[in-house]
């Protein structure tokens, strides 16, 4: 199975380089529309409702501190995991999402149910680990 880091690396290497967060906002919305159009997920690792969207824990470690990630960064991610069918989703959402900023895809999330259930609660800018539940998010997206 495609691991997030996978995931990260087709998108870095489709852009050359790609900011942190708008990195992390477009692997969410994959994994969003994956869960919907092909009714399983994308890659198995969470999400996490940080005050600025959706982050993966574990690919934050990957580029932290760096505000723009190259697939150079991601040295174990592997976009031949991926098949022709999961590309072809993550293309689909690059070509709908992709030429938005990353302020503009962080701001989206602040609006969306899963992102928004995760961090009921907490005040804004608060520091959070709650995870984004991937039943929250295919059912949210689902009734788009």
């Amino acid at each position: 199975m495609a691991q997030a880091v996978d995931v990260a690396k087709y998108i870095a290497e489709k852009y050359g380089e790609v900011s942190a967060m708008k990195l992390h906002k477009l692997a969410y919305y994959c994994q969003a529309w994956h869960l919907v159009w092909r009714e399983q997920e994308l890659f198995p690792e969470d999400f996490q409702a940080w005050a600025n969207g959706p982050v993966i824990r574990s690919l934050y470690g990957w580029h932290r501190k760096q505000f723009l990630v190259t697939p150079a960064m991601l040295p174990t991610g592997d976009s031949s995991q991926l098949s022709a069918d999961q590309k072809a989703v993550i293309d689909k959402v690059l070509s709908f999402y992709g030429d938005k900023t990353a302020q503009w895809l962080s701001d989206l999330t602040h609006t969306e149910r899963p992102w928004l259930a995760a961090r009921e609660g907490l005040k804004p800018g608060e520091a959070s680990e709650n995870i984004i539940d991937k039943a929250s998010m295919h059912e949210y997206y689902a009734s788009l």
